[in-house]
């Protein structure tokens, strides 16, 4: 099966009909990418604002439907298959394919029992979503199997409940919508409160410039108590200033907050979404060098007020910026994971260098950084059979 396009929506295939019917496919292969954040860290939680784009790197889910309420899940990167029936709790990765299961089968869908198979080229652990690529592609897949009617904009939902409430990771919705949601060339601004989408224009080669990825191999975990007390924290301050969310709250509220780190962490909140919306408006305007400062400064608020950076990632954005790039942040959860630096194209070698030569001066050992990234697709499902 071909993949159509249509101008403005993320690309879908001619499977549609078979799926409108309610009959689903027998079979078929999905993909789901992973995400940077350009900017607007730990903000969707506080219904504020976030600019992810999607990566070429993505998770890829063949399955096929079984006539039996049982999924066998196999990974190509593990070696091990899995198979659940939601008796018991499942765990490990393959607890994000069983939370998926769980949370459509929650929503009311009568979910098939398939068999899946799992390839990715996200990194793992280094804040790039792959455990967001991997719901999105497993989520696409089931509902076309079942001919589920999900539409694509309450498909983020769906798939953020299942890391809450299954895996017991407290994330916000930004991930999901980017996985599920961008637009080549562009970056998604999404304001997490109203779920409104602006694909912004990110054309980064029209302007020589790239965005160096570089992975800091500093373990990236969520799930280990930090992440869900910075939400915790966010959730007290908003709540002591009567506020439904650190969205609503201007700089000058922070002072009714008695305590020092809600103070810090409501901060780094307000200032943040002020961030985003400065970048879109210079993105939408075409002076894309002008957001490097942004970024920058997103970083220190990182580092000083919400305190999820560790020396690696510093170590990255202050070598990036004494290379020669415009602005250079940590993107993701934190705690680890990647570094992004805004740089001129004919520079990325260099900064690259300069970042490597710094990691073995300090004992550090990155990941080569992943080549200049430039805004992707959503990829389609990329071909399928409907039943006979």
């Amino acid at each position: 099966m071909k993949a159509e396009e249509r101008a403005g929506e993320p690309r879908r295939t001619n499977l549609s009909s078979a799926v409108t019917a309610g009959t689903g496919v027998e079979r078929g292969v999905w993909a789901a990418p992973g995400r940077v954040n350009l900017i607007g860290e730990h903000t969707d939680y506080c219904d504020g604002f976030v600019l992810p784009f999607a990566l070429p790197q993505r998770t890829v889910v063949t399955a096929e439907r079984l006539g039996r309420p049982e999924w066998s899940v196999t990974s190509t990167l593990t070696g091990e298959t899995v198979t659940f029936d939601l008796s018991e709790p499942v765990t490990g990765w393959a607890a994000y394919v069983a939370a998926v299961v769980w949370a459509l089968r929650d929503a009311g869908h009568d979910v098939p029992g398939a068999r899946l198979h799992v390839d990715s080229d996200v990194p793992g652990g280094a804040g790039l979503s792959s455990s967001a690529a991997l719901e999105c592609a497993v989520l696409s897949a089931l509902a076309d199997l079942g001919g589920l009617d999900i539409p694509l904009a309450h498909r983020p939902k769906l798939a953020q409940r299942a890391e809450n409430e299954y895996v017991g990771v407290p994330c916000g919705i930004m991930d999901q919508s980017a996985s599920t949601l961008c637009r080549e060339g562009h970056a998604l601004f999404l304001d997490c409160r109203t779920m409104a989408t602006e694909h912004v224009p990110l054309d980064l080669a029209g302007q020589g410039l790239a965005i160096l990825v570089i992975d800091s191999r500093a373990p990236h975990q969520l799930a280990d108590g930090e992440y869900a007390a910075r939400r915790a924290a966010c959730e007290r301050a908003a709540a002591l200033l009567g506020l439904p969310a650190l969205r609503d709250a201007a700089l000058a509220d922070l002072s009714r907050l008695d305590d020092p780190l809600l103070v810090r962490r409501a901060r780094h909140v307000v200032t943040e979404n002020a961030r985003v919306l400065e970048t879109i408006a210079l993105l939408r305007e075409g002076r894309l060098r002008e957001i490097g400062p942004l970024m920058t400064a997103s970083h220190a608020s990182m580092r000083d007020d919400f305190e999820i950076t560790v020396p690696e990632v510093d170590e990255a954005v202050e070598t990036a910026l004494a290379a020669g790039a415009y602005g250079a942040r940590m993107t993701g959860g934190g705690f680890g994971g990647c570094v992004l630096a805004l740089v001129e194209a004919e520079k990325l070698d260099a900064v690259a260098e300069a970042v490597h030569t710094a990691f073995a001066t300090r004992g550090f050992r990155p990941r080569p950084p992943s080549p200049p990234s430039r805004p992707r697709r959503p990829p389609p499902i990329l071909k399928g059979r409907a039943p006979s």
